[in-house]
Parts: C-alpha cells; sequence; structure tokens
C-alpha cells in the first residue's frame, strides 16, 4: 500500500538522527557468505607469512661456533699437537732401533778384534790358554803332503797342523803307550781329529784319565812325547793348549769344541790309518 510505510533509504546512506538503520533484507539463499574483504572504509588484516622461522634457518656459517677461541698459530719448534702423538712414538722407536744397532756393531767388532789380538773373546766361546795359529801364524799350517822317508820341520811343539804324510795314524779314540810318528798325527788332525800328548814323566793316575777321554771315542788318540814343554798338551788343527793337570776342566772343553770342527777336510774318517 502506497503511503503506509516510508521508503527506506538506501543501503549506506546516512541515517537521521534518533533514528537506527532497518536491518539489511534478508536473503531468502541464507546468510550472507564472508568474501573476506573488511567492508568499506576498513583495511586488509595482516596475512600470515611463509618461509623458515627467524633464526633457525639460513646459510651455512662457517668457522669456529660463536663463543670458541680461534686456533693458536703455528710456531716453528713448538711441541707437536695430540694428533701427531702416533708419529712422534713411531720416529722414537726408530731411533732407538737404530742405537741398538749401532752398538751391535760396535760391540761385534771389538770381540773379533780382541779375539785377533789373543785376548778373551766371549763371542767366541774361547778357552782360556788356547793359542790359536790360525789367526797367529796362518803360515805354519801348510796343507803339502811329504814322501815317505822326508823329515818335516814344525815351529810349534807338538805340532798342530803344517806339512804331514799322506797317511794318517788311526784315530778312532786309540792310545798309544809309545810315541807315533808326527808327520802322520799332523795328516789325523787334518781329519779333525785330537790329538793329546804328554810328558813320558806325567803321573799314572794323570794318564789314566787321560785315557779314559779318549778310549772308544771317534777323531781321537793319544800318545807320550818327548820334550813338550808342557806336562799335557792338546792339539787340534791350528789349535794348541798347553796343560799341567789331567783333571783340568779345559779337557773337556777343547775336545767338545775342536773335535770334528776343526777338520779342513769334514767327513775323512779316521779308520784305516796306520795303528803302529
Amino acid at each position: 500500500m502506497t503511503g503506509a510505510y516510508p521508503e527506506p533509504p538506501p543501503y549506506g546512506a546516512p541515517q537521521p538522527q534518533g533514528q537506527q538503520p532497518p536491518p539489511p533484507p534478508v536473503s531468502p539463499y541464507g546468510p550472507p557468505v564472508d568474501s573476506g574483504y573488511p567492508p568499506p572504509g576498513q583495511q586488509m588484516p595482516p596475512q600470515a607469512q611463509y618461509g623458515p622461522p627467524p633464526g633457525q634457518y639460513g646459510p651455512p656459517q662457517y668457522g669456529p661456533p660463536p663463543g670458541s677461541y680461534p686456533p693458536p698459530p703455528y710456531v716453528a719448534g713448538a711441541p707437536a699437537q695430540k694428533g701427531n702423538r702416533g708419529v712422534v712414538i713411531a720416529l722414537s722407536v726408530v731411533g732407538v732401533l737404530g742405537l741398538l744397532c749401532v752398538a751391535g756393531v760396535v760391540a761385534a767388532f771389538y770381540f773379533v778384534g780382541k779375539e785377533r789380538e789373543g785376548g778373551p773373546s766371549q763371542a767366541s766361546g774361547e778357552i782360556s790358554g788356547v793359542i790359536d795359529y790360525r789367526l797367529t801364524h796362518p803360515d805354519w799350517l801348510e796343507r803339502e803332503h811329504l814322501a815317505d822317508g822326508e823329515k818335516p820341520e814344525y815351529r810349534m811343539v807338538p805340532a798342530a797342523g803344517g806339512r804331514h804324510f799322506g797317511n794318517w795314524q788311526r784315530c778312532l779314540g786309540d792310545v798309544y803307550s809309545a810315541p807315533v810318528v808326527e808327520g802322520r798325527a799332523v795328516h789325523s788332525l787334518e781329519h779333525g781329529a785330537v790329538w793329546i800328548t804328554y810328558q813320558p814323566s806325567l803321573a799314572k793316575s794323570d794318564v789314566d784319565k787321560l785315557a779314559g777321554k779318549v778310549r772308544n771315542n771317534d777323531f781321537m788318540l793319544m800318545s807320550p812325547y818327548d820334550g813338550q814343554p808342557s806336562p799335557i798338551s792338546l792339539q787340534a788343527w791350528g789349535y794348541q793348549l798347553p796343560l799341567d793337570k789331567a783333571d783340568d776342566p779345559r779337557v773337556d772343553q777343547f775336545i767338545k769344541k775342536y773335535r770334528e770342527t776343526a777338520s779342513l777336510e769334514p767327513g775323512t774318517p779316521c779308520s784305516n790309518g796306520l795303528a803302529d
């Protein structure tokens, strides 16, 4: 009906004072949908910012972590750091081994020199009192064979090497009660025998002791010898040991060391020699 109700002012127009604006028209399709835009005259609220939280991500930072100490500067001659300990230990071990090798070489030369001088040498197991003609007079130890009837001359008494006859004295543990031909006994020494000689005036008890060390032992022979300077004398090729008593422990030491080992013809037997 015209004039029953006044015509409402347009939406958004200023309203007369003392009057409330009429409610917005109701849509038959339901309440209005929020478009996300602010009403006229208001600003858009701030939007969410995408990206890493402040202080968590960013380009990698190189160098020591904040607050740590910088590495010490290199100084020539400074002690090795902990990481070089293995190298230092290895170099120390090599140095010690080198010193030990040098000491061993020096000791070897020392003992060899003492042995050539005729002094004691524990390294070679030298027996006290042994005369080593191989070192002192190798020219006395000629190996030439003599014809029967020739008379060999020796510079040591009894002979411990030198020119000799082609036949040797049997040395299968033989104990001769009379002197033997010296040139034959020297040939036995060349085969590796030990020849024990004694003055004819030696006490029978000492003779028996020596005989007990000779009998039934290959590469051994024993006989009296007129004119030798010591009561007892032991000979191997190039070696000699003068003694006074048969119970001297060096008798066994000499036999053990030089019997067969002093041979210049290893493997040559003492059998088939002359026994007269």
